[in-house]
C-alpha cells in the first residue's frame, strides 16, 4: 500500500473522529423546554400590558402529539396541519435575542411565552383566519412572511424564532411558518434531510393554500436546511408552469442555506426567471456549516460559499463574515445580530424591497456596516 494512500486515510479518519465529537458535544447540550400551550397561572401572559403579541400561522408536516409543550412532534404526518399560535414578548425584549424559558411555566414580564395553539381542521377555516389578520392591516402591508425553519428544530424552536424575528425586522404583514418533521437532536441529520426532501408536495400544497386568501404580496425566508427544502419546491413549481404564476412573489432570502454548491447551480439552472429577487446570505466563519461540509464529502455549502462564485449565478450575495455581534451564533446571524435583522426589515418593509428602484436600496442600508453585497 502506498504511503500517499495511508495518509489520505488518516487525514479522512481524522475528520471522521473531529465529526463525532461534535455530534457528541452537541448532543450533550440540553435543550430548552418546549412552551407551545404553557401559560403562567400566578401571571398568565395576558396581564402583561406591555408585552406585545405576534400570531403566527402554521403549517406542518408534524405529526400533532399530545405531550405537554408539544403540540406538533419530529415524526413525520401523510398530511398537511393548520394551526396557529400567539407569541407574547417580553417588555424587556432586546433585539437580536431570544429570551427563551429554561424551566416551565415561562414569566411573561422577561420571557417568551407561546398561547392559543389553534388547529383548523380545514383549508377553509385556515384560510378566514389568515384573512381576519389581513384585513387589520392597511392594504399595502397586506402581505406574508413564509418562514422555513432548518435542521435540529422542534416546533417550539421555530415558533419563537419567527417571532422574534418578525419582532426585530417589525415586519408589517402577517407570519406563516412551514414547519417540516426536524426530529430536533443534532445525530440525526440524515433524518432531517430526508423530512425536508418528504416535505416538498406539502410545502407546494401550503402555498397553495395561502394563494386563496387576500394576501396582496408574499416574502419567503428559508434557514438552513429549509433552504434546500424552498429550492426544491421552487424547482418543482418551475417545472409544473406555477412558479410565481399569481406575480405576488416579491423576495425569496435564503440564510445560511445548507445546500451543497453543485446541487445549487443545478437548481438555478432550472429555473428559467432570472434570480433578481433572491438574496443569499453567507458567512465564511460559519461553523454549522463547517460541520455539514464534512459530513458531506467535503463539498462547499451555499451558506458559506465564496461571494464572487455564488454571484455568477445570478443571485444578490450579503456576505455576514464581518458580522461579529450575534448572540445566537454564526449560523443565525439573521435573526442574531441587531445590525443584520434591522437591515432585513428595511429591506422586507419598503416599497420594492431590496432593489435599486427603492428609496432605501440596499447599498444605502448597508453604509456603515460591516457587510459586503455581490452582484454579478
Amino acid at each position: 500500500m502506498h504511503l500517499s494512500n495511508l495518509g489520505e486515510k488518516a487525514r479522512w479518519a481524522h475528520v471522521a473522529l473531529i465529526t463525532l465529537l461534535v455530534v457528541a458535544l452537541l448532543s450533550s447540550c440540553s435543550r430548552a423546554p418546549d412552551l407551545v400551550g404553557i401559560d403562567n397561572p400566578k401571571m398568565p401572559t395576558e396581564s402583561i400590558q406591555e408585552a406585545t403579541r405576534q400570531k403566527i400561522f402554521i403549517t406542518t408536516t408534524r405529526q400533532a402529539t399530545e405531550v405537554v409543550g408539544a403540540f406538533y412532534s419530529g415524526q413525520r404526518a401523510p398530511e398537511l396541519g393548520l394551526a396557529s399560535v400567539v407569541v407574547s414578548i417580553p417588555p424587556n425584549h432586546v433585539s437580536g435575542d431570544l429570551e427563551r424559558a429554561k424551566r416551565m411555566p415561562p414569566d411573561p414580564r422577561t420571557e417568551f411565552a407561546v398561547i392559543e395553539p389553534t388547529v383548523y381542521q380545514s383549508d377553509n377555516a385556515f384560510i378566514r383566519s389568515v384573512n381576519a389578520e389581513l384585513a387589520k392591516l392597511p392594504p399595502n402591508d397586506r402581505n406574508i412572511l413564509f418562514f422555513v425553519h432548518g435542521y435540529n428544530n422542534t416546533i417550539s424552536d421555530s415558533i419563537l424564532r419567527l417571532a422574534q424575528f418578525v419582532e426585530d425586522t417589525d415586519y408589517k404583514g402577517v407570519p406563516v411558518l412551514f414547519s417540516w418533521a426536524s426530529a430536533a437532536q443534532p445525530v440525526k441529520y440524515v433524518y432531517d434531510l430526508n423530512s425536508a426532501l418528504v416535505a416538498r408536495p406539502r410545502l407546494l400544497e401550503a402555498s397553495r393554500i395561502l394563494l386563496k386568501t387576500n394576501v396582496k404580496g408574499a416574502d419567503i425566508f428559508a434557514h438552513s436546511m429549509g433552504s434546500l427544502l424552498m429550492m426544491e419546491a421552487i424547482v418543482a413549481a418551475e417545472q409544473a408552469g406555477v412558479f410565481n404564476a399569481s406575480g405576488r412573489l416579491k423576495t425569496v432570502m435564503l440564510a445560511a442555506p445548507d445546500i451543497d454548491i453543485d446541487l445549487f447551480r443545478s437548481q438555478l439552472g432550472q429555473i428559467r426567471k432570472n434570480h433578481q429577487k433572491l438574496y443569499v446570505l453567507t458567512s465564511k466563519d460559519d461553523s454549522a456549516l463547517s460541520f455539514s461540509r464534512r459530513i458531506s464529502g467535503g463539498v462547499n455549502r451555499v451558506g458559506s460559499a465564496d461571494s464572487e462564485e455564488l454571484a455568477e449565478l445570478g443571485v444578490t450575495v450579503i456576505d455576514l463574515s464581518q458580522i461579529e455581534d450575534s448572540k445566537s451564533g454564526s449560523h443565525s446571524k439573521f435573526a442574531g445580530s441587531p445590525e443584520v435583522v434591522q437591515l432585513i426589515g428595511q429591506g422586507l418593509n419598503s416599497a420594492s424591497r431590496f432593489g435599486i428602484t427603492s428609496t432605501n436600496p440596499l447599498e444605502k442600508m448597508i453604509a456603515g456596516l460591516p457587510i459586503l453585497i455581490v452582484t454579478k
